[in-house]
């Protein structure tokens, strides 16, 4: 059963939360978060992206970067833009998109969960990008950013959470620059909060991590070095665990994680379409948008033109939690055998984009010349993710995309 703890949070102040919460580290270049953090001395950002006050062209991965951190951390605890609450509570995060909004609980997961596998996980990690978050938990002593995690729905649990919503007034409250909403509430009463501990403890088996693999790990790996390094290891210091937020898996929603490609290896298009047929049953649509509207159906732009294309049978296995989803599908029925497209994670002729951007974004990568042909999937579900990490497998490269994203900077947990 899953391990989550309250834990005393370092938060802003309620009048600078807003300015001081910003996306996740991961989500923007160097250029980006400058132009984000402009006008914002107190942004998280000079934090996450301490490169931003560094020399102009400084390595981001430099110790020179790493000190920056450091010391505008320290700086913004002085200055009480980051304040360390006195005891040991949960919180309740919630966010608004499309007029749905979702409630997760702030809580301290367990590095032993990670390693023991009840944080289950459903992609790879990069070793890389795994050691520059550990570089910067390892300098901060903190885990600044949450990771995004989610559980089968508990009652329970949500009427604790509905109870709060309804009789409390939130500590922040705010609309970003991108239109989503983000309200966050304290659980200041013991009983509460007690409770909450058990719910997890009693009636969680597992948690999976929605968004977040890289930090998730590099939190774990933290956690089992600075156990080697204390000699008088008890298992209940801060360390041993990391700050995520679990939202349940009824209230989560999987957006579209498309693909665009250079070039069709040499292929006309007539070409292209004709080697498609043998796969699929292959309808031209014409210059108007088409978005797939089910499982087993996506789309494809190509010089001009939108086609719809549906995945004939013996070309997927619904049985299997691999074989069902639409991105294997596309792998093994046109960007192997026909585009040579072998490996997602280092070919340079293939790029993803998220469907927030909507496929106007791929249409205009194609007209663009830039890429050839863009195809846009249906979205995984919830179940679909769950089932693939409850049995043990890896999804395919850029397969879910969550949002909105969580916001860094709501509260932070100490490793002291």
């Amino acid at each position: 059963m899953a391990t989550i703890k309250p834990f005393k949070g370092l938060r802003p102040p309620r009048e600078i939360a807003e300015d001081l919460a910003c996306l996740p580290y991961d989500v923007m270049n160097s250029e980006e978060a400058t132009r984000m953090a402009e006008g914002k001395e107190n942004s998280l950002l000079h934090i996450t992206r301490a490169e931003i006050d560094c020399p102009e062209g400084t390595d981001v991965h430099s110790e020179e970067v790493y000190n920056k951190s450091v010391e505008n951390f320290k700086k913004f605890q002085d200055k009480g833009w980051l304040k360390q609450d006195e005891n040991d509570k949960y919180y309740i995060y919630a966010q608004t998109m499309d007029g749905r909004t979702q409630y997760g609980i702030v809580g301290a997961a367990a590095c032993n969960d990670y390693h023991d596998g009840v944080i289950k996980k459903h992609e790879l990690t990069r070793p890389d990008k795994e050691e520059d978050r550990m570089i910067l938990t390892r300098y901060l002593n903190a885990n600044i950013e949450p990771v995004f995690f989610s559980y089968k729905a508990v009652p329970e649990i949500d009427k604790i959470v509905a109870s709060i919503v309804k009789n409390k007034n939130p500590e922040y409250s705010f609309v970003a620059e991108d239109g989503f909403g983000h309200q966050f509430w304290t659980i200041n009463e013991n009983g509460v909060n007690q409770q909450i501990e058990e719910l997890f403890a009693t009636k969680v088996a597992a948690t999976y991590v929605a968004d977040g693999h890289h930090r998730t790990a590099a939190a774990a790996r933290i956690g089992l070095e600075k156990k080697a390094q204390n000699p008088n290891h008890t298992g209940d210091e801060s360390y041993n665990y990391f700050m995520a937020v679990h939202f349940p898996d009824d209230q989560l929603a999987i957006i579209d994680y498309n693909r665009v490609v250079k070039d069709l290896n040499g292929l006309s298009k007539e070409q292209l379409v004709e080697k498609l047929s043998a796969g699929f049953e292959v309808e031209k649509i014409g210059s108007e948008i088409y978005k797939p509207t089910k499982l087993h159906e996506m789309s494809m732009y190509l010089a001009g033109d939108w086609y719809k294309l549906t995945a004939r049978e013996g070309t997927y296995d619904d049985n299997d939690p691999i074989g069902v989803l639409d991105v294997t599908i596309l792998s093994s029925q046109v960007l192997e055998p026909i585009l040579d497209i072998q490996d997602l994670r280092t070919s340079k002729r293939i790029d993803f984009v998220g469907g927030i951007r909507g496929l106007e974004e791929l249409k205009k990568r194609v007209d663009r010349g830039e890429m050839k042909v863009a195809f846009a999937l249906f979205p995984v579900s919830m179940q679909q993710l769950i089932d693939i990490a409850d049995s043990g497998n890896i999804m395919p490269p850029k397969t879910t995309w969550f949002e909105p994203k969580l916001r860094s900077g709501l509260v932070i947990h100490k490793l002291d």
